[in-house]
């Protein structure tokens, strides 16, 4: 990780971006980082999103009763 916490911002907000394969915006995150002398690394570009399980079922409400 790094010191910097701007840095550390764009880090998280590239990874979000890398996720849902926005590749324009991770261009253009990688250009600040690079502003400011971050080079990204081969961990940091590989970020693959899995599930162990498939997500839970949302409940339903209850019918309301006057």
């Amino acid at each position: 990780m790094t010191e910097d916490p701007m840095v550390a911002a764009l880090l998280r907000e590239r990874a979000g971006y890398a996720t849902r394969g926005m590749n324009d915006r991770v261009a253009q995150v990688d250009e600040q980082l690079a502003l400011r002398g971050h080079t990204v690394d081969d961990d940091e570009t590989s970020h693959s999103v899995s599930r162990e399980s498939t997500p839970k079922a949302r409940r339903q409400r209850r019918p309301e009763q006057a």
